[in-house]
């Protein structure tokens, strides 16, 4: 696989920062405009060369449709498991790899009583998703279709951190009496604090008694789904 060329990475680097920045990608136009390109088919070559090189991927007949592609095995346990891209995924770009514990699913539709449970580790790129992990970050798995609206899906993992003051919009894992569901948190001038959905099909959440933040949105992991005749990984 070819290196990138300084533009090449300079492209990428826009897609990722936007992409953890406000949750979806730029659109073709919106690259053009950031580098002055004379058309949007400049921006469509880029991008087509960083897909080529292993570094986005596309869904067709989406918009924003852009996803950042990292080496990011599920690890169970303690075991750490290779794949045979570890070492060509990502060759123009080497950051440190740090594990990050699971603690099971959490629901991204309606609230629900939900118990904690260690589910292993994932080992993310760091550079790759522009974070800096400490003690309190910690992954959950996105079970449901509440929040489609930032381009979070089930089977997604969110890296959040515990322990982050939210701010307005900012996607939280949290508490709802007891209930536990993955949001959007709203804070209005002078009112409560409540969990809004990224989907016209469920309510607005406000607690009756109690509002607990667990965990602030830092970054999101997509697993590509395997294809008929090419399983998955194990450990995935």
């Amino acid at each position: 696989m070819n290196r990138l060329t300084d533009r090449q990475k300079q492209v990428f680097e826009f897609v990722r920062n936007t992409i953890l920045r406000t949750g979806v990608a730029p659109t073709l136009r919106e690259i053009a405009a950031q580098f002055r390109f004379r058309s949007v088919k400049a921006a469509a070559d880029h991008v087509a060369a960083l897909r080529r090189k292993g570094l986005l991927t596309w869904t067709p007949r989406q918009a924003r449709a852009l996803q950042l592609m990292a080496y990011l095995p599920i690890l169970g346990g303690s075991q750490t498991e290779k794949t045979d891209n570890a070492s060509n995924a990502l060759p123009a770009i080497r950051h440190a790899v740090a594990q990050l514990p699971i603690y099971g699913s959490i629901p991204a539709g309606f609230a629900q009583e939900h118990a904690q449970e260690n589910k292993g580790h994932v080992a993310i790129d760091l550079g790759l998703l522009g974070i800096r992990p400490t003690a309190r970050t910690f992954v959950l798995e996105v079970r449901g279709d509440s929040m489609i609206g930032r381009h979070i899906v089930d089977g997604d993992l969110v890296v959040l951190e515990h322990g982050r003051t939210p701010r307005n919009g900012d996607v939280v894992a949290a508490l709802i009496d007891n209930e536990s569901t993955l949001k959007t948190f709203v804070q209005e001038r002078g009112r409560q604090p409540y969990l809004k959905a990224e989907n016209p099909k469920y309510p607005k959440l406000y607690p009756a008694n109690e509002l607990v933040i667990q965990g602030v949105m830092v970054g999101l992991i997509r697993r590509m789904k395997p294809t008929a005749g090419n399983p998955a990984p194990r450990g995935t």
